[in-house]
């Protein structure tokens, strides 16, 4: 609930501060007092536009903020808060500031937030519902709702909505098998055509960059071979070999070993050049016998690498291991061809499975909400009598409409208000007042069952007194007992019912106008509404009138 309310600098408002109470509380005041205003500073923390022209004083910013108790009760709430990371608190304050220059700021529980962030909470904590605002009530949606809030059907309703959704899945998953074998059965011959090609070139890891290296021994084998010979010459044939020439300075050396203490590591140190060189000689001699011009073998890499470096260009890769991912690639394609009609048929089973579960829940949902459809018009009938419209009737008409996220019904609210039989939709025979009345009627009905928030009305009981007036004022006291009801009224019978009454009134302060707000004890409440019966001057009649309506 709204537990209070501040405003700075807004409009004609200096700066004022109301608490409110947990049940019904009327606003009244003069024509101009700034009842309006108090209403278009609550919609800047509902997520309204501003305009830097609301500021009273435009050198200073203008400051609404208003504070909600016992909303991190409210699941809805607590899931808006986690879902976009804010603070949860026991009591949740919501903050909006204007500058100057027009830029807007927008708080909830002192952590920045967006318009549409605030507009999605805002609908979470107050249901502001103005004279002649009954968008909502020519709403499909809404008066579906109103007949699942009656069945108690929002439980049922998220079972079905979540089968739903799975089918929908199930379906789209479907369809995109049906799209993939149709695309596979179109590219299936020039995929066994490219597959065809990689295997029977049947290249294995590596090979042609192993060819290329091959290759390019091959066509220097000449030049490899002279250097061997040549290095195998001088170290082992020739008149001085160097292995030979070592193996002469270790014998020298190793005769004197015993007469220098340094003589036997360099010998050591010898010996194992001498076995190094000896050992790098026959391995280039062994080389240099493997070494030799093959010219089969250099058509064979040729043709090999031919066929290699055009595959990589056809198929836009670099390396022989991308072909062959390429050709695994393509045979699991093919393979998928073959087991693809399995999958259509399970994905197929799987959707009629899940949406004939859907087809049994949203018959269960159906009839539930026909159940509620006589005792809905019967209820709100006899409301209407009550609030002055005798004439008056409401039908709820249900009808089939293809499956979809709420069921398989369209819900039509039609309206008659002469007896005339002749039933239409709301929107099209209803005035304002009347649609007014008429949702004051319904949300009194499923406030409890919808979980409404804060139910702010403005001035909806314009056209009506006497009897309609009270009986209006009843409902609103009714209503008030399980849920926050805030009221801008003219209409004594209705200030009469409130928990707490609050003027509006002006005042002159330092020769400029502004707007004050007081909450009225019982001697002023029974003023206020003797003056709101006859005039400024109430006449012992009127005041007598007051306090029967403020004692009952």
């Amino acid at each position: 609930m709204l537990s209070r309310l501040s405003i700075q600098n807004y409009a004609i408002i200096d700066r004022l501060e109301i608490d409110f109470s947990a049940r019904l509380n009327v606003i009244t005041g003069e024509t101009g007092a700034g009842k309006s205003i108090l209403l278009g500073a609550l919609g800047l923390i509902l997520g309204q536009r501003a305009e830097s022209n609301v500021l009273l004083n435009k050198e200073k910013k203008c400051v609404v903020e208003g504070c909600f108790k016992e909303e991190a009760a409210d699941g809805h709430v607590v899931a808006f808060l986690k879902e976009n990371e804010l603070d949860l608190a026991d009591e949740l304050t919501v903050r909006r500031e204007i500058a100057a220059s027009g830029k807007s700021r927008a708080f909830i529980n002192d952590t920045p937030v967006n318009l549409s962030q605030l507009n999605a909470l805002s609908s979470l904590l107050v249901d502001l519902h103005q004279q002649f605002d009954t968008l909502e009530l020519g709403e499909s949606d809404f008066q579906r709702e109103v007949l699942d809030a009656l069945a108690g059907n929002f439980s049922l309703l998220s079972t079905y909505q979540q089968v739903y959704s799975q089918s929908q899945a199930a379906r789209k998953a479907w369809e995109q098998l049906k799209e993939q074998k149709a695309q596979f059965e179109k590219e299936a011959d020039y995929h066994q055509f490219q597959f065809t090609e990689l295997e029977d070139a049947g290249f294995r890891e590596n090979e042609l960059e192993d060819l290329d290296v091959e290759l390019k021994m091959l066509a220097n084998a000449e030049g490899i071979k002279t250097a061997l010979s040549k290095a195998y010459y001088e170290m082992a044939e020739s008149e001085e070999p160097i292995v030979r020439q070592l193996k002469s300075m270790l014998g020298s050396l190793q005769h004197f070993a015993e007469l220098h203490p340094d003589l036997p590591a360099i010998s050591q140190r010898l010996q194992s050049a001498y076995i190094e060189l000896q050992d790098i000689a026959d391995e280039i001699d062994r080389i240099n016998g493997h070494i030799g011009s093959d010219a089969q073998r250099l058509d064979f890499i040729n043709e090999r690498l031919s066929i290699g470096y055009r595959l990589l260009k056809k198929h836009g890769v670099s390396a022989t291991n991308e072909l062959i991912e390429i050709r695994n690639n393509l045979n699991e394609k093919l393979q998928a061809v073959l087991n693809i009609d399995e999958s259509i048929v399970a994905a197929e089973k799987r959707y009629n499975d899940l949406i004939h579960e859907a087809d049994v829940l949203a018959a269960k949902i159906s009839a539930a909400r026909s159940a509620q459809v006589k005792p809905l018009e019967t209820k709100v009938n006899k409301m209407l009598a009550q609030v002055g419209m005798p004439n008056a009737r409401l039908k709820a008409d249900i009808r089939k409409v293809a499956l979809n996220q709420t069921g398989f019904d369209d819900v039509v609210f039609l309206f008659d208000a002469n007896k005339s039989n002749q039933f239409q939709p709301l929107r099209k025979v209803a005035s304002g007042g009347e649609l007014s009345r008429l949702m004051l009627c319904i949300k009194s009905l499923v406030a409890t069952s919808m979980n409404m928030p804060t139910l702010i009305f403005d001035e909806i009981d314009t056209g009506i007194s006497g009897e309609a007036a009270k009986q209006v004022g009843i409902i609103m006291k009714e209503l008030a007992l399980a849920r926050q009801v805030i009221c801008i009224t003219h209409q004594p019978q209705i200030a009469g019912k409130a928990d707490a009454h609050y003027l509006v009134y002006k005042s002159l302060k330092e020769e400029r106008v502004t707007t004050g707000v007081r909450l009225l004890d019982t001697d002023e409440r029974i003023v206020a509404i003797a003056k709101m019966m006859s005039g400024e001057k109430p006449t012992a009649a009127a005041l007598e009138n007051a306090k029967e309506m403020v004692m009952n």
